[in-house]
């Protein structure tokens, strides 16, 4: 499931109702304690295929696939599309952005978006993509992380169009028999062909029981929603599948399930992730993201284009072609890059100014138009001098020494437009001037 209160909106489904889409009028659900009915509006679904498919990497089964578009388009029946992420982080960047933009795409063809919250899988922890256990998280982080989500996932989602679910909801009061019967679901030879456990078990790293849940739990998820799509990043793969098959032990139509890629990050090698400093945060200022999409290399920038715009594929090759060709510059296409990001979660006005102070910096080599100020103290200015590696973390310009010195290191520090080279040089006081870490970030020394 991708790693994102209940507060978040009130038409929450409880498990022990059946969710039926009745011929596209309403849904029969709970809201916990009180059943309710949620009338979905009514309309025309006209499913735009080629949209449905751009940027996605696989589709499994394809007919099947084709044949629930063709009978929701005949039945005039909404298709539930499920994705699940996981609060076991705070922020969502570019990257989670993909798999949210095609939820989008289903949004707009009318399909019902059911948007899954793992409060519950979130305290197991997915073991996709993991060498080792991965620690769980306490359900007061989860729910603390799952509060900064709320602020930032309808940026891209219609709030009103998009149904919250918990799957605490029907987790939580699961008793050990209902767990005993889902385990007797799979077996322990197919969760063994999943490539990140075949790995550990051949190299004799411990895999726990409680991992095994994890695909199960997400599975099952599928099962209680009654789900006919599963949207996901391609490491989610042999969950979704577990969906398929426990939709099928439990007497229902499989879902299909659509996987998107994941977003490479700005260093161009490694997938997008807060951890490795690569990512781009929606949540981020305007000039930081127009800065950071203008950081990438070309060829990447259409890896982007694709997977994190709108811009028609056919307008995507001109620009390629034109770019190959000589006739148009990289740096403008570029720049139509940055400006498209950051319109999304912006808008056209504030990605102009993005790009006007992006110039003002980068390419007329001004500085931008607010500097925060940062005055040394006194207690500092007893030997005249200041170590510049202090300065750095006391400005707030890095968090650690051992992070200054690898700025310093790689280049990345000035001060009043002079590189600082040594790790052991001070500045001598008294001093004024503009110290700059980075290509994006500014702070005015006084004292």
């Amino acid at each position: 499931m991708m790693t994102l209160n209940p507060s978040w909106n009130s038409r929450c489904f409880h498990p022990y109702f059946d969710l039926d889409v009745m011929n596209g009028l309403f849904l029969s659900v709970s809201a916990c304690s009180a059943v309710e009915f949620i009338f979905v509006e009514l309309k025309m679904i006209k499913n735009d295929i080629e949209l449905l498919r751009r940027g996605v990497e696989e589709i499994i089964p394809e007919d099947e696939f084709k044949k629930k578009l063709e009978k929701s388009e005949k039945e005039n029946r909404p298709l539930i599309i499920k994705t699940g992420f996981d609060p076991t982080a705070p922020d969502i960047h570019l990257g989670h952005t993909v798999l949210l933009r095609k939820m989008k795409h289903f949004q707009q063809m009318g399909h019902t978006i059911v948007f899954l919250i793992g409060d519950f899988t979130g305290m197991i922890g997915d073991p996709s993509g993991r060498s080792a256990t991965r620690k769980p998280l306490t359900r007061e982080q989860v729910l603390e992380n799952a509060e900064t989500y709320k602020r930032q996932v309808f940026k891209i989602l219609d709030r009103e169009k998009t149904k919250i679910v918990f799957n605490s909801e029907w987790c939580g009061p699961m008793t050990f028999n209902d767990v005993l019967g889902l385990t007797s679901k799979y077996n322990v030879a197919r969760m063994l062909e999943r490539d990140d456990f075949f790995k550990r078990y051949r190299d004799g790293v411990p895999i726990t029981i409680l991992e095994f849940m994890y695909p199960l739990v997400q599975g099952y998820d599928s099962v209680v929603l009654k789900a006919d799509i599963e949207l996901g990043g391609t490491d989610q793969k042999f969950n979704l599948l577990v969906g398929r098959d426990l939709q099928r032990e439990y007497g229902q139509e499989p879902q299909v399930i659509m996987t998107v890629p994941l977003l490479v990050g700005t260093d161009g090698i490694q997938k997008m992730s807060k951890s490795l400093g690569n990512y781009i945060g929606i949540n981020e200022s305007p000039k930081e993201i127009f800065g950071k999409v203008m950081s990438i290399s070309d060829e990447l920038m259409y890896v982007y284009f694709e997977l994190a715009t709108d811009v028609p594929g056919d307008e995507i090759r001109r620009l390629r072609d034109g770019v190959t060709g000589g006739t148009i510059h990289p740096r403008d296409v570029k720049v139509r890059l940055a400006k498209e990001i950051c319109a999304q979660f912006y808008d056209a006005e504030t990605a102009d100014g993005a790009e006007a102070e992006f110039n003002r910096i980068f390419v007329q080599k001004d500085l931008p138009d607010e500097v925060p100020e940062y005055s040394i103290p006194d207690g500092e200015k007893s030997d005249g001098r200041i170590w510049f590696v202090k300065l750095i973390v006391l400005s707030g310009m890095a968090a650690s020494n051992g992070e200054a010195r690898r700025l310093i290191k790689g280049g990345g520090v000035t001060f009043d437009n002079e590189k600082i080279t040594d790790e052991d040089m001070e500045l001598k006081l008294p001093a004024s001037g503009i110290l700059k870490v980075g290509k994006r970030r500014f702070v005015r020394i006084t004292g």
